[in-house]
């Protein structure tokens, strides 16, 4: 793992795919000029459904992927684009799909979505995420600038197993990109990140949706980046912006040596 600055952009999507674009090309550049080198992108940057039934997949030559492929290689920063509806072999469902780009604009990494998000809370909140997404069927991790990024999206991180598997396979960094639900989010979303790092002693980079999108879809935002003793170094607040922190390998490296309980598994 290197040392390396990382942000996390929080923004308020909707329908409307060239403003949800232009805006999160926006704050990718803000965040660049304060130097941050990985700029970590929400789930569904491009496109949040709210009352569109349509899907809109596209392929990794589309024009989301195209669009912060150029951004990365215009402001030579590697981003991970939380992810993007790419085209299945089923007409009625896409893939959930998670990207990271290094600062070429090349993919170094594709994860597709593995837990759907099927929830109906009477009153509160009702989604149905495998109605229009297929899941993928495999744990990823990506290589870049020395670091191992294990990959993963918004209800993912409800299954800790998925997790030990990233760690297996040398994850050092965990990626959560979210649109987590407003109702869920405030109690749940802040314990099960800070979770997932403590027991996986990795960093974890969290960006999220944020907001009221349209209809009964709210995100609960506050996107996060924890060290790997669970410690909150970074968060954004309530709106659209971003929030940095710097990755430290030595961190790593003494949470891991000093209390070895990977070590200690018994399964």
């Amino acid at each position: 793992m290197q040392r390396m600055k990382v942000a996390v952009v929080q923004v308020c999507g909707g329908e409307n795919i060239e403003h949800n674009l232009a805006r999160a090309c926006e704050i990718v550049r803000e965040a660049r000029a304060d130097g941050a080198e990985l700029i970590c992108l929400p789930e569904n940057v491009g496109f949040v459904r709210i009352t569109e039934k349509r899907n809109f997949g596209e392929t990794l030559d589309g024009r989301v992927v195209t669009t912060f492929a150029n951004l990365a290689r215009e402001i030579g920063a590697a981003i991970l684009i939380g992810s993007v509806q790419q085209l299945s072999d089923e007409a009625h469902r896409v893939y959930n799909t998670s990207i990271l780009l290094d600062p070429d604009g090349k993919i170094v990494g594709k994860y597709e979505k593995l837990h759907l998000f099927d929830i109906d809370i009477p009153g509160q909140v009702t989604h149905q995420e495998s109605a229009n997404v297929k899941p993928g069927d495999k744990a990823v991790t990506a290589e870049w600038k020395g670091t191992c990024f294990g990959m993963t999206i918004c209800y993912d991180l409800r299954f800790p197993e998925l997790y030990r598997l990233l760690l297996d396979q040398g994850a050092e960094v965990l990626l959560i990109p979210a649109a987590f639900t407003l109702q869920t989010g405030k109690d749940h979303w802040e314990v099960l990140l800070r979770a997932r790092a403590i027991e996986n002693q990795c960093y974890v980079i969290a960006p999220g949706q944020w907001g009221h999108h349209g209809g009964t879809r709210h995100s609960y935002g506050h996107s996060m980046i924890i060290d790997p003793w669970g410690h909150v170094i970074a968060r954004c607040s309530d709106g659209e912006g971003f929030a940095a922190a710097w990755l430290d390998p030595a961190k790593l490296v003494s949470v891991r040596r000093n209390l070895p309980c990977a070590s200690h598994r018994k399964f």
